[in-house]
């Protein structure tokens, strides 16, 4: 059997169904390819790491029912070598043949008798805005926890009241949105990593279309031909409410674009001093220097609007660089209690949107 695919095409999707495949040498091997199913003039493509689950779909001509299982990563690398717009696939007994003009390729199968089944969610599919996600989620996901044996904190907490409370945390950060409910949003914790791969591939999408599954646990995504499902955190969030500071002692108002520029010149230093930036307040503005730097050395100063008390206040400067990194609008206000206590950031761009960081604590 042999059928003709478009290259381009076939190689984003493999690309794509590789992103949620089992990646540990420890997995089951089935988990680490991708599975392929031909009816007639359908393609599918299918992939899981058992936590979430990818499937696409592409049109081809005079295929023939089959289903065989690929691992992709060295199919993806020779079909970027290919020059030309479309190739011929080959279905043999234990393997795959490309071709290409003068050129072919053969690649063997793996066994797919225990390859997952796709989840099925009943429930019904209801439309969101690409904008919503593509606003929000970058505000939040940069600050969930990247540790697997913490699977509480590695989640995005979807928290549905009479609005939608979006909120991620580390132990040392925390990111929080408040959002309108435009649909029946359902409170869950979704993993973060899950979350990152939809971000990358919905930007340009204008809706996707989103159902949720109480009993399995399950969230779907769907764009066009393209499903993405995961399964929800079966953890409790931590009383992230706890954490925000309902009381200040000191504002200060700083131009963001100068602040992100002093802090960048500064880790220059902080880098091999346990990355530690300290800001100083006064009347006049703060001064940002690096930990244990002699008083003249390697400091900068910027104007600010400071009203309150006086402070001096030591964060983990790449803490600092996401947060301004990831944010937009022109000016950042922080909001102190103490040296000791959780510190608030805000942004005149989105009065929906609050960061909090941990200081440091550091010998006077």
């Amino acid at each position: 059997m042999k059928i003709k695919l478009n290259k381009a095409l076939f190689l984003e999707k493999l690309i794509l169904s590789s992103h949620f495949i089992a990646t540990r040498i420890s997995s089951i091997q089935t988990l680490q390819g991708v599975l392929v199913k031909i009816e007639k003039e359908t393609l599918q493509l299918f992939s899981t790491n058992l936590s979430s689950y990818f499937h696409t779909s592409m049109k081809i001509k005079n295929g023939e029912t089959n289903t065989f299982l690929i691992e992709p990563k060295k199919i993806i690398e020779y079909l970027n070598y290919l020059s030309e717009q479309e190739v011929e696939l080959g279905i043999e007994e234990k393997g795959i043949v490309i071709s290409s003009g003068k050129t072919r390729g053969k690649f063997p199968l793996m066994k797919n008798e225990d390859f997952p089944h796709l989840p099925t969610i009943s429930a019904e599919k209801q439309k969101i805005k690409t904008e919503f996600l593509n606003q929000n989620l970058p505000l939040i996901l940069f600050s969930a926890s990247s540790d697997e044996t913490r699977p509480g904190l590695s989640g995005v907490n979807f928290l549905s009241n009479d609005e939608l409370i979006i909120v991620s945390t580390d132990g040392f950060r925390l990111s929080l949105v408040k959002a309108k409910k435009e649909i029946k949003f359902p409170s869950m914790l979704i993993p973060a990593d899950f979350l990152r791969e939809l971000l990358q591939y919905i930007k340009e999408a204008g809706e996707t279309l989103f159902s949720y599954s109480e009993k399995e646990k399950m969230v779907s995504f769907k764009i066009e031909e393209d499903e993405f499902f995961s399964r929800l955190i079966d953890e409790d969030f931590p009383p992230f409410e706890k954490v925000i500071p309902s009381e200040k002692k000191t504002t200060i108002k700083l131009e963001k674009e100068d602040f992100l520029r002093n802090i960048k010149l500064i880790s220059v230093f902080a880098r091999e001093l346990s990355n530690v930036v300290i800001l100083e307040t006064d009347e006049k503005g703060v001064t940002i220097y690096a930990k244990n730097t002699g008083e003249d050395d390697n400091k900068t100063v910027q104007d600010a609007q400071v009203e309150g008390e006086k402070q001096r206040i030591a964060f983990n400067f790449k803490f600092l660089l996401e947060f301004l990194v990831t944010t937009k609008g022109k000016t950042v206000t922080i909001e102190v209690l103490r040296s000791d206590a959780p510190v608030v950031f805000k942004v005149d761009s989105n009065p929906d949107f609050l960061h909090i960081i941990m200081p440091v604590r550091v010998q006077e």
